[in-house]
Order: C-alpha cells, then structure tokens, then sequence
C-alpha cells in the first residue's frame, strides 16, 4: 500500500470538550433568561382599553341638584408607562329642581347627556426617581391630567312655564335649550393601581379618582335664565368620583426606567 493512500487518523475530541460546551451552553441561557427578565422590567403595552362607573352630580343654576351613576369607556395610547392619551366616551344622567323649597322658582329637569372628550394624564412616574425606594414606587401611580371635549345634552324632562303664579305670569316660558351640545374641560386627579403579567409588563390597571368639567355656557339644566331675574354665580359643571378597570395590549415597548422595580 502506498503512504498517500492510507486512511487519515480521525480527530479525538476529549470528553472535557463536551463538558465545557455544556457549561457553556447552560450559561449563556442563565444570562438570557436574566437579560430578558430586566429588559422586561422597562417593558410596557403600547395600547389599552377602560371601562368604568362614576358617581356623579351636576352644578347648574338650579340649586337643588341630584347624585346618579354614570358609565366611561375609553381607548388609550401609552406615549410612555406614565402619560397616557384616551379618548373617552361618558354616558349619565343630570338631574334637579323641583317645587319649593327645592328651587323657589319651581324648576326642574332630567338630562340624558352623552360625552367625548380627548384627555392626557401625567403621572408623578415621569417626574421622581423612584428606583429602589418603597414610597417611591407607590407615590409614581399619582396622577393628574387634562383635555377637552363635548357634551351632547338630552334633557328629556323640564318645567317650561312658571308654575307658581306668586313669582309671576304663570305664562313665562323660562328661556334654555333641551339639547344644546357645550364644549367642556376636564380636570383629573387620581391613583392608577398596576397589575404585572407573567412578562413583567403591566397588562392591567385599576384607576380611582376625582374628574371635575368645567362646562363652557348653560346646557347641563337646560335653563339660561337671565342674571336680572335669576341668581346665576358660576357657568355649569360637574363631578365624577370615579373607579375604572383597564387592559393593556399591543406592541411592548420600552422605557427608559424600570416600569416594575423587582425589589419591591
């Protein structure tokens, strides 16, 4: 046999080889598995949904005013984990008056109303560095915000003459509209309590607070009566206390502090 035909001798790779790939292997995975659970401490969903009831009331210039529950839905866009933007739907009723000694004028009304309104919230999150510090972290989820919107008013019950001839000729249709729609702003304040998935990433929420509208010309009572004959201090507004339930979804994106500090 010729020396450039016999076999080549084959490669021996030691057992150690094998064992050190292993180890190797096994630590690559420990430090991935690390790097994804902190990255998705920063994590958050771009998208989310709420729903909600509020305990509401209407300031109008009929003193006597009714408490009724009302209902919110809102679709939000997370420009971070801690300004939220939400357009949001509002339907409730407003309702007042009556014979004396309710108002002394003898009004009264029941409006149906339905709300939009486009609003951001600023959570204190955006502001402290909260990182490892208890307090910190729960103080983050304090918010308050703003916007502005529109009130579609319905008032589907309202006394349109003077009934009491002692204020007058009981033929005086006291002046307003049924369904006048008003511009309105809000102003929000509130606590947003974070519910973390199994990612780390904050899938739910539920908000409480306090949102007060100020209401841009008379429609909530369907009266505009003059200041001459009727005391009239302020334009109309109203009150919600407010609980919401929200959902996250959508893409995950990053911010620039962890949303969710592990020690805590």
């Amino acid at each position: 046999m010729r020396k450039e035909d016999a076999p080549e001798p084959k490669l021996q790779i030691s057992p150690n080889i094998y064992r050190l790939k292993r180890y190797i292997l096994f630590f690559a995975i420990v430090i991935s598995a690390i790097g994804a659970q902190a990255q998705a401490g920063y994590n958050y969903y771009e998208l989310g949904l709420e729903g909600g009831i509020s305990y509401e009331r209407a300031y109008t210039n009929v003193p006597q005013q009714n408490n009724h529950v009302g209902f919110n839905g809102s679709f939000i866009y997370n420009y971070n984990p801690y300004l939220p933007i939400a357009f949001e739907i509002q339907k409730g009723e407003f309702s007042g008056g009556g014979l004396p000694p309710l108002d002394r004028y003898g009004r009264s009304f029941d409006n149906r109303f339905l709300a939009a309104y486009l609003h951001m919230d600023v959570h204190l999150g955006s502001f402290i560095d909260y990182g490892h510090s208890w307090i910190l972290n729960v103080v983050k989820d304090f918010y308050a915000g703003s916007g502005f919107g529109i009130v579609l008013n319905n008032v589907v019950q309202r006394q349109d003459t003077n009934p009491l001839p002692q204020n007058g000729p009981t033929d005086y249709v006291f002046p307003g509209s049924k369904h006048r729609k008003n511009f309105s702003v809000p102003f929000r304040f509130g606590y947003e309590y974070k519910i973390y998935d199994s990612y780390n990433e904050p899938g739910w929420a539920i908000d409480v607070g306090y949102n007060h509208y100020i209401v841009l010309h008379e429609g909530l009572s369907g009266y505009d009566d003059p200041p001459s004959k009727f005391k009239n201090n302020a334009i109309d507004q109203y009150r919600q206390f407010y609980i919401g339930f929200k959902y996250f979804f959508g893409n995950t994106v990053s911010y620039n502090k962890l949303v969710r500090d592990y020690g805590f």
